[in-house]
């Protein structure tokens, strides 16, 4: 198969990179860091790369709301690079405030880049930070990234602004009924409930959703975290051994990238 070229997309606050660029390559992806301003200014271009990489962090300070100036990028600078990339046969991913910045952009829900925003991720009910692991489950849904991973999982999340908020009903119900609608926050026996089993107050207990194509994929939980069993809190306790629930996300995506190169 061909070999899959990650852009791990890093700007000033990334702080979750490394643990991202690590995620792909132990999925088989010749995975590099690109910062925003290398494709500003032409050192580097998306046209090399199959997939782009949006990781967590606190980009830019998280000035003006979480993602909101690193979005700003991407429609009004980086948008005729990145709308080229996208009619390609290519992925994107956006973890945490990677999410935000996809959201905020405009490209999640709809997969294109500079259409209107459609929902945001906003402050946690809680009104504070949560930095813990919670319950996962899928559902039918067209996402690429996540065949295979119906069953309920775990996945630490880290974030403050994390509600999950369409503009409209009409908006949650497009979602629901194209199978965009990714993962939901679930008690451990993957049924959806309140806090503190969904940390942040998302809407029906939303955790990520994708474009109507499955190739676009956001969520607030972070699935490089999780990569190898000894992350996960509970490892030695449990007997856990192997690879971690996360991993499974990327390996997805490359192996999808690869056939499709």
């Amino acid at each position: 198969m061909a070999t899959v070229r990650a852009a791990v997309l890093k700007a000033p606050g990334t702080n979750c990179d490394q643990e991202t660029l690590h995620a792909f390559r132990l999925a088989g992806a010749e995975a590099e860091l690109v910062w925003a301003q290398e494709l500003l200014d032409g050192t580097k271009n998306l046209d090399a790369y199959k997939i782009l990489a949006i990781p967590g962090g606190f980009t830019y300070g998280d000035d003006l709301g979480a993602g909101r100036l690193l979005a700003g990028e991407l429609q009004h600078r980086l948008g005729d690079q990145l709308r080229k990339f996208l009619k390609r046969e290519t992925l994107a991913i956006g973890i945490c405030n990677g999410f935000q910045t996809l959201v905020k952009a405009g490209i999640l829900p709809g997969g294109k880049v500079g259409a209107g925003q459609e929902a945001t991720l906003t402050w946690n009910d809680s009104g504070k930070f949560e930095d813990r692991w919670i319950y996962l489950s899928g559902e039918f849904n067209v996402c690429i990234w996540t065949q295979g991973m119906d069953e309920t999982f775990e996945l630490p999340v880290a974030h403050a602004e994390g509600k999950f908020l369409p503009k409209d009903p009409s908006v949650l119900e497009h979602l629901l009924g194209f199978g965009q609608l990714v993962f939901h926050y679930t008690d451990s026996q993957g049924r959806q409930a309140g806090y503190p089993w969904n940390p942040n107050g998302s809407v029906e207990g939303i955790a990520g959703i994708c474009d109507p194509s499955g190739r676009i994929f956001g969520l607030m939980p972070h699935p490089e975290r999780h990569v190898a069993a000894t992350q996960h809190p509970r490892w030695t306790r449990e007997g856990r051994t192997g690879e971690g629930a996360g991993l499974q996300i990327f390996r997805n995506g490359v192996k999808w990238a690869a056939k499709h190169g």
